[in-house]
């Protein structure tokens, strides 16, 4: 396996917020909504041109050549989370995105610490929230979504 050069990627890590005492207590609500879930992370990574590459579980972490891409469909995704109706698996989504340099092996595996940043980014959000690192921040072109709005906490 050889290994092509660095790139800069930007990555978005997604969760479900408490899952797992959902999926014990819920497990027939919890897999629709995991379904459903899955539906519309997908649509929105598809229409901003992202790659899912690892699914872990609810565990979504996806690439992006471009910055505004990852963060418009993560907006897309979270939204689109918020307005369904979950019924008995009320979940909450938590997403974190980072963008730094990477290896990339031919097999499309990413190496680098930029993997674990985006981790621990969406490790510290809460459900429903998105976090972005000030190097994502630094490689927009400042396009949002209407009533979108970036904030420096």
């Amino acid at each position: 396996m050889n290994a092509a050069s660095p790139q800069t990627l930007t990555f978005l890590f997604t969760d479900i917020e408490g899952s797992t005492p959902l999926w014990d207590s819920r497990p027939v609500a919890m897999h629709a909504a995991t379904e459903r879930h899955n539906a519309l992370l997908r649509e929105a990574i598809t229409a901003h041109g992202g790659n899912a590459f690892r699914v872990v579980g609810d565990a979504f972490c996806v690439a992006f050549s471009d910055a505004t891409a990852a963060v418009l469909a993560a907006v897309d995704a979270q939204r689109a989370l918020c307005t369904q109706a979950w019924g008995d698996a009320p979940i909450h989504v938590r997403m974190g995105l980072h963008s730094g340099a990477v290896d990339m092996a031919e097999d499309e595996i990413f190496r680098g610490p930029s993997l674990a940043r985006a981790a621990r980014v969406m490790s510290a959000a809460h459900g429903d929230q998105i976090l972005a690192t000030a190097a994502t921040v630094a490689l927009l072109d400042r396009k949002l979504p209407a009533g979108g709005a970036l904030s420096d906490h």
